[in-house]
């Protein structure tokens, strides 16, 4: 079972977050700042060792992938961001390429949002816009993620690299983007790309965008949330007033804030920041494929509220409730999805909760649930190896 997880590389100074939310600013920023908004609510997270590291040293790659490997996270999924050829936060996928040393596979989701400052509550408030152009601005991105795609650490599916979109309902040309992307892939010696998308919450099964890909993933908690919170009655009349007011923009686009929106009903319903972790769960391990090629999810814990304050959300488990709903999970992926993936929120979101590193609260717990899991079910993986030198050899 190749349990793959998400991957943020917002550890590390860049200009534009310098500008625009002060000097030095890194996703540690909001994880130190945090503070506990009910009794018993442990904030702020700190990492293991005080382990506030820099994603521009190779040695903490090479320390993260090593780690993964030793529990059973087969690889990485990099958020990359590109917009019309500016990149943000680019540094450590691409000293990663360089450096076999950090030897884990991987893939990409292009998280092809707007940049804005939602995460201020300023959703609106775009700073550097996306846009998507035509072939030969399709082309140009292609071209950037050749390499990787020719790593031999990257994620093949299918034989071929398996690239992930964030929110496609968003692009107005992904059919032809897809089409151009495949014909590029096949004049390079690959049979194409597997391409899937990210579904958080989006009504996929009414939108033709979702025929376009191989693929989609499950990406959890926000697809619990869409199963719990669509069959609110409180919440849907909630949305559907929604969309009655944005009109016809909302039947392609808002669907996907139905987690967001979701949640805010909930607390604005119930009064409660806490959600019910071992309700997601259950959610997650009884679903059905969502498609034939759906590709199951999986989550740590969820707490936004290092972001969002009291306007964030609070989904948190043990890492004794964890081991015990994935190792369902990973039944769940063998025999209902017949798939040998499962993509996992996530290695180091720590603002939102979702991380597997070490932190001084559990240690290395997280981690060692799955190891556990996936013992427990004969499914710790087999890792092709990427390094190959004569000291890898010797050991």
């Amino acid at each position: 079972m190749k349990i793959i997880a998400f991957y943020l590389p917002q550890f590390h100074n860049i200009p534009e977050n310098d500008e625009w939310w002060g000097d030095g600013f890194t996703e540690w920023t909001n994880v130190k700042k945090a503070k506990p908004i009910f009794k018993g609510h442990h904030q702020p997270r700190v990492p293991l060792n005080n382990n506030y590291y820099n994603l521009l040293d190779d040695n903490v790659k090479i320390w993260q992938a090593d780690l993964a490997k030793k529990y059973g996270i087969y690889g990485f999924c990099y958020y990359h961001y590109w917009f019309s050829g500016k990149m943000l936060l680019q540094k450590p996928m691409e000293q990663m390429l360089a450096n076999k040393k950090v030897d884990i596979p991987f893939c990409i989701c292009w998280a092809n949002e707007p940049w804005t400052k939602a995460w201020v509550g300023e959703e609106k408030k775009q700073l550097i816009p996306q846009e998507y152009g035509g072939k030969q601005e399709w082309k140009e991105h292609f071209e950037y993620l050749l390499p990787f795609f020719k790593d031999e650490r990257y994620i093949k599916k299918d034989g071929k690299p398996f690239f992930v979109f964030y929110r496609p309902n968003i692009v107005p040309c992904m059919k032809e983007m897809i089409d151009y992307w495949n014909e590029l892939a096949i004049e390079h010696g690959f049979k194409g790309i597997s391409f899937a998308f990210q579904s958080g919450d989006y009504d996929w099964d009414n939108n033709k965008e979702a025929n376009y890909f191989d693929y989609d993933i499950e990406f959890q908690p926000p697809y619990a949330s869409h199963w719990i919170y669509s069959n609110d009655g409180r919440i849907v009349a909630f949305l559907k007033k929604m969309r009655r007011l944005l009109g016809g923009w909302a039947g392609k686009h808002f669907g996907i804030d139905i987690y967001r929106y979701g949640t805010a009903q909930y607390k604005k319903m119930t009064g409660q920041t806490i959600v019910n972790y071992d309700q997601f769960w259950q959610k997650i391990i009884n679903a059905k494929p969502v498609r034939k090629n759906s590709i199951p999810g999986a989550f740590v814990r969820w707490d936004n509220t290092p972001r969002h304050g009291d306007r964030g959300q609070v989904n948190v488990g043990t890492p004794e409730k964890f081991e015990h709903y994935l190792s369902q999970q990973i039944k769940h992926a063998r025999d209902a999805y017949n798939e040998d993936m499962i993509f996992m929120y996530a290695w180091n979101e720590w603002a939102e909760g979702g991380y597997l590193e070490p932190d001084e609260e559990n240690g290395y717990k997280y981690l060692e649930a799955v190891r556990d899991a996936l013992q427990e079910n004969d499914e710790f993986p087999a890792y092709p190896s990427a390094f190959h030198n004569e000291d890898a050899a010797r050991a």
